[in-house]
């Protein structure tokens, strides 16, 4: 084997577990903050609207549901349905748009990957960022509406910051989770599009939660995103309790994606440049 010289630094794959090396995180962290920018510019470069699309797509989402499932009774929980819609819509869309964007990611950034050395799980880590610029438009269109149908604010208003960072643990747990996978199985970029769909009809968006019962209940507490799309709705307009078991299970559930997620692209990473 070839001695490296004084000046070289050689990179070589650990063997067996891998520990999550958070002081290399850290010291990226201009790399990382520079694949977030650049996401913001690639998403909306050339675009005729540009950023406006970011309050458009929450928009038109609910004037079609609304449309669609008010003529149905679905219940929206003592307030109007366009309210009761964009308030699950707003947690969703966020998660749904990480999620699908770091499936690809890596694959997108084999150019990257391949020429040079940075921790690779910054490449879907930076769009959990970058897509909350997103939700924050979202969130201001759902002001206009509260403010449109003179609805009260409830102090559950302060959890709201939780509930977003626990949103976004579930989207960077997930998009870690299916990133790896995708760079070693290609067909999961194309799989993830009917998860998302099928997740998206199984989390409390168009329907009221309580709508479920008996064993179904116990199979909507155990969607990570259920707990915090119920939760959201009380927090903002107050109308009703916190549901803090399905929180709590939420949360809980959440930290065990993020983590095992963390240690999962860890040991793909080791040679991650290999097969993408």
């Amino acid at each position: 084997m070839e001695t490296p010289k004084a000046d070289e630094l050689v990179i070589r794959p650990r063997r067996g577990f891998e520990p999550l090396n958070v002081a290399e995180l850290w010291g990226f962290r201009e790399v990382f903050f520079f694949l977030t920018w650049r996401d913001l510019k690639v998403r909306y470069k050339q675009t005729l609207l540009g950023i406006a699309w970011a309050a458009l797509q929450p928009i038109i989402m609910v004037l079609i549901f609304s449309f669609v499932f008010s003529r149905i009774g679905m219940k929206s929980e003592h307030m109007p349905y366009p309210v009761f819609l964009l308030l699950g819509l707003i947690p969703w869309n966020y998660f749904a748009s990480v999620l699908g964007q770091s499936t690809v990611s890596l694959v997108a950034g084999s150019g990257l990957i391949t020429k040079i050395y940075f921790p690779r799980m910054l490449l879907p880590l930076s769009l959990s960022l970058s897509a909350l610029i997103d939700l924050v438009i979202a969130f201001a269109v759902l002001v206009v509406l509260i403010l449109w149908y003179q609805l009260p604010i409830g102090p559950g208003i302060l959890l709201v910051p939780f509930l977003i960072l626990l949103t976004v643990m579930n989207a960077a747990g997930f998009g870690l989770w299916f990133s790896a996978l995708n760079a070693r199985f290609r067909d999961i970029q194309y799989a993830v599009h009917f998860v998302i769909l099928i997740w998206m009809f199984a989390s409390p968006i168009f329907y009221s939660a309580s709508m479920i019962g008996g064993s179904f209940r116990w199979l909507l507490v155990l969607n990570p995103m259920a707990g915090v799309i119920e939760a959201f709705r009380p927090a903002v307009i107050g109308h009703a309790p916190i549901p803090w078991p399905e929180l709590g299970i939420s949360a809980t559930m959440g930290v065990i994606v993020l983590v095992t997620g963390l240690y999962y692209f860890r040991r793909v990473e080791r040679f991650l440049a290999d097969i993408i």
